[in-house]
């Protein structure tokens, strides 16, 4: 596996390549990055993966400095993935002079997500765009386990007109059911126990859907509740629709089912498609 950290580098290693599929990470990988990678494998000949703990996505409040950074241990599972090239940015690569131009996404960055850590997708639209600026991939992949980033990302790819695919990677989860992210690594002990709390809360108003109920605010209610009682301090519980995110008319539409949540000091997220 090749590794660059200039731009200039790795353009010049990506020269001549066959399709090109590339993969946004921010390291302290696990099984569910490595099926990000093994994904991009079945849809491309060369596999791009890159690290970069991006400040600007972060709130001055946020965990940017703590944020795990295990960069060999990362190189290693890539390289045993098969990926092809690793990009790994310096803040000064990427950001030789203070950013002043971003992508601004629309309304969408205000909900969910958006209202309680504000300007995140603006960093998140912003530095994927250098990122595909600098790889120039023909397709890329996003996990849905961050599902309001996924959505940015496909509309703002669309409607700039940016010639890459985008692909949606499933959520990989522990056997309880605890969607796996780089943040769990937080969690003590005892709130590892109870963190599969989220994902069981989600399946019963997914279940509740299929069964016929359609007020979907009385579920959101009930999750948020039963979240709290046993500790839990929730961003929101909502049903929204897969399309744009809006809150949903009916339950005929297509439609996601979604939650961010503390558990002590931790900030979990977590989906479910319907």
């Amino acid at each position: 596996m090749q590794i660059h950290s200039a731009i200039a580098d790795l353009r010049a290693a990506l020269q001549g390549r066959d399709r090109v599929v590339f993969v946004p990470t921010m390291g302290n990988l696990h099984a569910g990055h490595i099926s990000l990678m093994e994904q991009a494998r079945a849809h491309g000949d060369t596999v791009v993966a890159s690290i970069f703990v991006n400040r600007l996505q972060f709130g001055p409040n946020e965990d940017f400095d703590k944020y795990p950074r295990t960069f060999q241990a990362d190189c290693d599972k890539l390289a045993t993935a098969g990926v092809d090239i690793l990009f790994a940015p310096t803040e000064s690569d990427l950001y030789p002079e203070p950013q002043e131009y971003f992508i601004e996404p629309p309304g969408i960055q205000n909900v969910l997500d958006g209202e309680f850590r504000p300007g995140h997708f603006r960093g998140v639209a912003t530095v994927v765009t250098k990122l595909f600026n600098c790889v120039q991939p023909d397709a890329a992949v996003f996990g849905k386990k961050d599902y309001q980033q996924l959505m940015v990302i496909r509309n703002m790819t669309r409607q700039l007109a940016l010639p890459i695919d985008i692909i949606g990677g499933e959520t990989v989860r522990a056997e309880d059911g605890l969607a796996l992210s780089s943040r769990n690594g937080y969690l003590s002990p005892t709130e590892r126990a109870e963190a599969p709390r989220l994902y069981r809360e989600l399946n019963r108003i997914r279940d509740a859907i299929r069964s016929g109920e359609s007020d979907t605010v009385k579920l959101e209610n009930a999750a948020l509740a039963a979240l709290a009682a046993a500790g839990w301090k929730s961003d929101y519980v909502a049903v929204r629709q897969q399309s744009d995110l809006s809150t949903p008319k009916g339950v005929d539409a297509p439609l996601v089912v979604l939650a961010a949540s503390r558990l002590g000091s931790t900030r979990l997220i977590d989906n479910i498609e319907i």
